[in-house]
């Protein structure tokens, strides 16, 4: 799923955000020695992503906690049913859970959001994919949610991929000179794709030897047009302003690729509350 290492900060940097020298409240309401049970439940529908994330916030706090996972990843839950449990120190379990939460929360938001978008456009030959338009620090959280609601993953980075965008082709002095460029500095094993906003740009991006393109924000009726031309050669993928609404439409150009920034950066928080069922 993702290096031990790196989730392991992620969580201890969240945790030293939010507690920083101590749970002030939690430290003056409760002696201290209470152990109890705590639930996580879903407060309206949506797909599962991060539950093990959420269980390892608990035990990065405090080892001793005990978590039992109720849903796993990609699962669908409806309002009312069980995600998790958490038992052990109840100041544990109060310190670690805004934390815990927010991450649990914002994982299944991106899921959820990104299994209606996958929804929409099922039986067609398109695939829904994210962007680099993630929270800083939480990208590989945000990425890895998108895929735990059926979507795929665009490049995760600057450093594993190549996309020469507008900017680029402004600064290299066009399409032909940028693919020119990129393709004797890259490795052979890195495709170069190209963002065009319309047919002449795609046709100059073919003649340079693009490996895929971006339509960025064509029309409906240029997308298929971008389709005839290129006849399946190589993959084009639409963005921008992708809505729920529109998204049908654009598939059914016969795109390969529809790339969606608000997966990652405009999905709501899914509605789950932790709340203590037991104290021992």
């Amino acid at each position: 799923m993702w290096p031990r290492y790196v989730l392991t900060e992620l969580i201890r940097n969240a945790l030293a955000e939010d507690v920083g020298a101590g749970d002030v409240t939690t430290g003056a309401a409760l002696r201290g020695d209470e152990t109890g049970l705590a639930r996580a439940t879903a407060k309206a529908e949506l797909v599962v992503a991060g539950i093990e994330v959420f269980g390892e916030v608990f035990r990065t706090l405090d080892p001793a906690l005990v978590f039992t996972a109720r849903k796993r990843d990609g699962e669908k839950a409806e309002r009312g049913e069980l995600l998790a449990e958490i038992s052990g120190s109840l100041a544990s379990i109060l310190t670690a859970e805004r934390v815990a939460l927010n991450l649990l929360q914002r994982m299944c938001g991106i899921a959820t959001l990104t299994r209606r978008y996958v929804d929409e456009i099922a039986g067609m030959r398109a695939k829904i994919l994210d962007t680099r338009k993630t929270a800083p620090g939480l990208r590989i959280l945000d990425k890895y949610a998108v895929c735990a609601g059926g979507g795929c993953n665009h490049r995760f980075a600057l450093y594993d991929g190549v996309l020469i965008k507008d900017n680029h082709i402004a600064a290299a002095g066009g399409i032909g000179p940028a693919v020119l460029r990129v393709r004797g500095r890259v490795p052979h094993t890195f495709r170069i794709e190209v963002e065009v906003k319309n047919m002449v740009e795609l046709e100059e991006a073919l003649v340079a030897g693009a490996d895929s393109v971006l339509l960025d924000n064509m029309g409906l009726s240029e997308m298929a047009a971008a389709v005839m031309l290129v006849g399946g050669k190589i993959p084009l993928e639409a963005s921008g302003n992708m809505t729920l609404e529109r998204v049908r439409e654009v598939a059914s150009t016969g795109v390969d690729l529809i790339s969606v920034g608000a997966l990652t950066h405009s999905a709501a928080a899914a509605d789950i509350s932790l709340n203590v069922a037991q104290v021992e």
